[in-house]
């Protein structure tokens, strides 16, 4: 009695603010979240999923509903049975799950009560840890089994080690909107107008170079805008990169020097409507010693004035207008919506994915 959910509509899944981008990897935690032993519980598109790391230090994933009363599997306990074998046991009845979601015990059932519990599965997902992260593969075929096609993302510079800064919080929002919200480059001097980054005042003409990458684009390495001020603190001449890749991440990557800083943002929607915003930097940087305090609370007011940002333009999308977007200040937008659609024609057409993004240079004032 297999988990038989249906695979999502490919179809749906291209169109801006509905469904999600399957058969791909999806950021869920950082390694460090998952102690050994502990069940827990989270929320990935749309669909309960338990994540633990096992005593061997083995990270799985299951679907977090038992299959005989609903009750969570997060609720319940991590067993050793007689082989050795590490399950989970349901809190309700105390129904056995492995870590590739199939049965391995029903307590309640007697001697001469023939079953054949390996036919019972919950649905398990793909986990690679990789830096310091766990990436969850979700397949459109809620029945698949094996390794995924491709390995997990991997990001440049001073990666894997304890980060200088981890910031969450959860948008009340699509992911796409998420996405869009955080890429956009000319929200900066309305929404974020500090001292210490940049104001209304200080806008002026820009022009960046941009280039596809593997299952995205980046904004290729150039100096930062002079009205940025925060790069002062780094000193001498800084060299940012600013890449995103589908479905959700976004990672600047500054050299000063021989030091490096990396700040990633990695967004997973939970919902239809709820996204979560992970920020995670990392830095072998001197400043970051004694700025650490001052970083944090300045990427903490960056997220939350879009999260309010979001809350806003809410009221607006309540009633499904259509939305005007205009070249070249949203082409990054219209980028990502390509990437979706080209995503998802290349699973459905079982073909190689052929990034539609075109080397540009692109003009806005901010």
């Amino acid at each position: 009695m297999p988990d038989d959910a249906p695979a999502r509509s490919s179809s749906a899944d291209a169109k801006f603010g509905r469904g999600f981008l399957s058969d791909i990897w999806y950021f869920a935690a950082l390694s460090a979240d998952l102690k050994r032993g502990k069940l827990q519980r989270y929320e990935l598109l749309g669909e309960p999923v338990l994540l633990y790391r096992d005593r061997a230090g083995v990270a799985h994933a299951i679907k977090d509903i038992c299959p005989h009363r609903a009750a969570p599997l997060s609720a319940g306990t991590l067993t050793t049975e007689a082989d050795g074998a590490e399950v989970v046991a349901c809190p309700y009845h105390g129904w056995r799950f492995g870590g590739d979601g199939a049965c391995t015990a029903i307590p309640s059932l007697v001697a001469d009560q023939a079953m054949d519990t390996n036919r019972i599965r919950v649905r398990s997902y793909p986990v690679a840890e990789s830096q310091g992260l766990v990436f969850v593969w979700i397949s459109s075929d809620p029945r698949f089994e094996g390794e995924p096609p491709e390995a997990p993302p991997v990001f440049p510079g001073v990666v894997g080690g304890k980060p200088k800064l981890v910031d969450r919080m959860e948008f009340d929002a699509h992911i796409d909107h998420a996405v869009v919200g955080l890429m956009d480059p000319a929200h900066g001097p309305y929404v974020h107008q500090q001292w210490w980054w940049r104001s209304a005042k200080s806008q002026h003409d820009k022009a960046k170079k941009f280039e596809p990458r593997e299952q995205g684009f980046a904004m290729v390495r150039h100096e930062p805008s002079k009205n940025s001020r925060a790069y002062v603190v780094l000193g001498g001449e800084p060299l940012t990169e600013i890449t995103f890749r589908i479905p959700g991440l976004r990672w600047e990557h500054v050299t000063v020097g021989r030091h490096q800083v990396l700040s990633l943002t990695c967004l997973t929607p939970l919902s239809e409507t709820r996204t979560k915003i992970t920020q995670i930097v990392w830095s072998d940087h001197p400043a970051f010693f004694f700025l650490k305090p001052f970083v944090a609370w300045g990427a903490r007011i960056f997220l939350r004035q879009d999260g309010d940002m979001v809350n806003l333009q809410n009221e607006g999308l309540r009633y499904d207008p259509s939305l005007l977007w205009i070249d070249d200040a949203d082409r990054q937008a219209k980028w990502y919506q390509q990437l979706k659609r080209e995503w998802t024609a290349s699973r459905k057409e079982d073909r190689p994915f052929r990034n539609p993004v075109e080397p540009a240079v692109l003009k806005w004032r901010s």
